[in-house]
């Protein structure tokens, strides 16, 4: 690996971190009551009216999760929101790119940009409505990223295509001579950075991309875009579960795969 690549990987580690941390502290946001707090509640309730106590009563629990992230709430999605936000699909990076900027709903007070989940949602719908015209043994897919080799491979496994993860071997798609030559008709990349060899080759080639990609990505080599998390474990295991069982639901399969099927053990 050259220099570039490992400054490239040093960045992205930190960049990961970073990101699974806004997860986390999302996911433990919800806080118990204090003993103090429970005994100012009962002091207050003596003292108001009946509509207020009944209002009390009603009011929800406050959602442990940054909840704005799509402009339509009542979008009908293929789980329920709260899915996509505890696996942090929608959180994106610090940095954006003008190419991204049309799959980013806001950005947040810590800097994180913030994806639009049904915009997510329905380019998986999409993505699976392409691959499913393709015979399954002519779609590659690849992931140099860490998190994404697992459920990269069992995504291949579940559609019958076929995996490269870890180190994309120059010459896969361009080189003949090459023992581990391949002529696929479309390629899926987990991320068009770390990915970039086989996104490369595709474009070489003459085969479309279709890219999971993050608010750092850039788009002038990828023909269908998933905008996603495409840093996190959970992120990328929930994605790419859902464009396994979407793909094989357009082409008439009976199988379905669970959740726990594409997330790998720590």
């Amino acid at each position: 690996m050259s220099e570039d690549n490992d400054a490239v990987e040093l960045d992205d580690d930190a960049e990961t971190e970073a990101v699974d941390a806004a997860v986390e502290e999302e996911a433990d946001t919800t806080e118990e009551p204090t003993a103090d707090a429970d005994a100012s509640t009962e002091s207050a309730d003596a003292e108001t009216n009946d509509a207020d106590a009944e209002a009390d009563a009603d009011a929800e629990e406050p959602s442990p999760f940054d909840d704005d992230v799509m402009p339509d709430d009542d979008a009908d999605l293929l789980i329920p929101v709260e899915d996509y936000l505890s696996a942090g699909v929608h959180i994106g990076t610090q940095q954006k790119t003008k190419d991204m900027e049309r799959f980013i709903h806001r950005v947040r007070d810590d800097g994180l940009y913030v994806l639009d989940v049904s915009t997510t949602d329905g380019r998986i719908r999409t993505a699976a409505d392409f691959l499913a015209n393709y015979d399954p043994e002519q779609i590659l897919v690849t992931s140099s990223r860490q998190y994404g080799r697992f459920p990269a491979e069992k995504f291949a496994d579940a559609v019958g295509a076929r995996a490269r993860t870890g180190r994309f071997i120059p010459g896969t798609l361009t080189n003949p001579d090459y023992a581990g030559y391949i002529e696929p008709d479309v390629v899926v990349v987990t991320d068009p950075i770390g990915d970039a060899q086989a996104v490369k080759e595709a474009i070489t080639v003459g085969i479309p991309v279709i890219a999971m990609c993050d608010s750092n990505n850039q788009l002038s080599n990828v023909d269908l875009v998933i905008p996603t998390n495409n840093k996190g474990r959970r992120a990328l295991s929930v994605v790419y579960w859902l464009l396994a069982n979407e793909t094989l639901d357009r082409r008439g399969a009976d199988t379905v795969f669970a959740l726990e099927d594409f997330e790998d053990e720590l």
